[in-house]
């Protein structure tokens, strides 16, 4: 009988979730081709979203005026931090919106190049890459959920953000963990899903491991956050992220873990 190894503390497995990242930029190196060509769905989405945040930059101080005139005969200071703190909420609900869209829109128009990176890096870890029936419309469906999902997220963090004195602080701090756990979900989905994964098996493995999970998802929200990062750290995102669920499935199998049922992995062809 095997014995389980001794679980990991939570600061460990977050910056091995890091470390997943990390091992997903490396495939930079080892598939240089298929890794430069999803750049491109990456560089369109981030061109069109950064246009939008830079606009909503611009108008933020009228946009911010209008929506709080009960606030023009205060005095100047409590009239400054109240605009102020809106404003940073936001304009970090936006950014917030605008992470997750980015994923969810990138992942939608350039799913023929990811798919690509996924299957190369399946092979390159071992064994034949399983089949996978994640279609357009199951794409589709996938990418309005993580938007919804994302703007329950950047209304959250924009509400923890009115508080006042540590509202900003703390909204950002909320927002990190919250996009990085959407940007974890949907990025592992395909390889869990390609392995016969329902929807409580994949909750289940992401949540045996919920440190490494967040860590792989806040580090890759953080490089989306760097100017131009989005676009270079994507292909290495789904690389990782195809890495990270290899490394939980097979994490769980070792022990035998109950409570993970898979079902026979579906054919494109229905065989």
């Amino acid at each position: 009988m095997t014995t389980p190894a001794a679980p990991r503390h939570p600061l460990a497995s977050f910056f091995r979730g890091v470390g997943d990242l990390g091992r997903g930029f490396a495939f930079w190196g080892r598939l240089p081709r298929a890794m430069a060509l999803g750049l491109i769905p990456a560089a369109i989405v981030g061109a069109l979203l950064l246009g939008g945040i830079i606009t909503l930059a611009v108008f933020l101080g009228d946009i911010v005026t209008a929506l709080t005139g009960f606030a023009d005969t205060w005095s100047e200071f409590f009239a400054g931090l109240v605009r102020f703190g809106i404003g940073a909420a936001i304009l970090g609900g936006a950014i917030v919106l605008a992470v997750v869209s980015f994923t969810a829109l990138t992942l939608l128009i350039g799913d023929p190049f990811y798919e690509r990176i996924w299957r190369s890096v399946e092979g390159h870890l071992g064994d034949a890459p399983p089949e996978s029936d994640y279609g357009f419309w199951r794409s589709i469906g996938d990418s309005i959920g993580l938007i919804l999902r994302g703007l329950v997220a950047a209304i959250v963090a924009g509400l923890i953000g009115l508080i006042p004195l540590v509202g900003t602080a703390l909204g950002a701090v909320v927002a990190a963990f919250l996009t990085g756990w959407l940007l974890a979900d949907e990025l592992t989905s395909r390889a869990f899903m390609a392995r016969g994964l329902d929807a409580v098996a994949r909750r289940n493995l992401r949540r045996a491991d919920r440190a490494r999970v967040l860590g792989f998802g806040v580090a890759t929200q953080l490089c989306f956050l760097v100017p131009l990062g989005a676009v270079i750290a994507m292909p290495a995102a789904v690389a990782g992220s195809t890495v990270l669920a290899r490394t939980l499935v097979d994490a769980r199998a070792s022990v035998g873990h109950a409570g993970v049922t898979t079902a026979p992995p579906r054919r494109r062809n229905g065989a």
